[in-house]
């Protein structure tokens, strides 16, 4: 993490640009391509990549296979061919049939993850575009409504009745306004008015925000190490 942006709500927008190398206007498909490269894909955890041949020596992997196939060596030791090659037989159609039917399943999962992708609109090349969440990278520029969720940790750069739902961090239930500016670097976080949370979405209003941190690097990666600040915040959901 660049030890500058670190409290990047108390940096001037323009600085805060230059330091992820991104202008107004957004990031051109190049500078997209390489900010990807170097700070990889917005996700939380590695995606794991369904690969045939491992899923195929995983269907030879349970008890009952590893008993079967002991069987057909012994089998095999003791000169007993018959016994062996049908036993083999069945591991290997039994082996086929469950990665047959776990290949499809798989398939079946990504193309349906495909289809419920959540999406972020950000400006690339001067253009306001649709792109998967896990391909939003330091330096974009986002444009916010109501219903969007917060592909990063972001500095509003322009807001209009901007409020966004910050629960997931905070403990409060009531909607946080957002505003551009700049805050002392000291700020809690549940006050800091001028940056956006990746977890979070928008209740109403509209905005312009520039991302700073995405994946590992967000705040929202150390939700579950609760501080006092987010201790007494949910306290008071119940005091009211």
């Amino acid at each position: 993490m660049n030890s500058q942006l670190s409290t990047f709500w108390s940096l001037p927008a323009d600085r805060v640009l230059t330091q992820v190398k991104s202008t107004p206007a957004g990031l051109s498909s190049q500078d997209a391509q390489q900010h990807l490269s170097e700070y990889g894909a917005n996700s939380l955890k590695q995606k794991q990549q369904s690969n045939s041949l491992t899923l195929l020596l995983n269907q030879f992997k349970s008890p009952i296979i590893l008993i079967l196939i002991f069987a057909a060596v012994l089998s095999i030791f003791l000169k007993d061919a018959a016994d062996a090659i049908v036993i083999l037989a069945i591991v290997l159609i039994s082996g086929l049939l469950g990665f047959w039917q776990e290949r499809g399943a798989t398939n079946a999962v990504e193309k349906l993850l495909a289809l419920v992708q959540v999406k972020a609109t950000v400006l690339r090349d001067g253009k306001s575009q649709e792109i998967p969440n896990e391909e939003v990278v330091p330096g974009d520029i986002v444009l916010l409504n109501a219903g969007d969720s917060i592909p990063g940790d972001c500095l509003i750069l322009e807001s209009k009745d901007l409020s966004v739902n910050e629960a997931a961090l905070t403990g409060e239930t009531y909607p946080a306004d957002k505003l551009s500016g700049v805050l002392p670097a000291e700020t809690d976080l549940g006050k800091r008015t001028n940056i956006l949370y990746m977890g979070t979405n928008v209740i109403s209003g509209t905005g312009k925000a520039v991302v700073v941190h995405t994946g590992k690097e967000t705040e929202f990666v150390d939700t579950p190490r609760l501080s006092g600040a987010r201790i007494l915040a949910w306290a008071s959901r119940f005091a009211r």
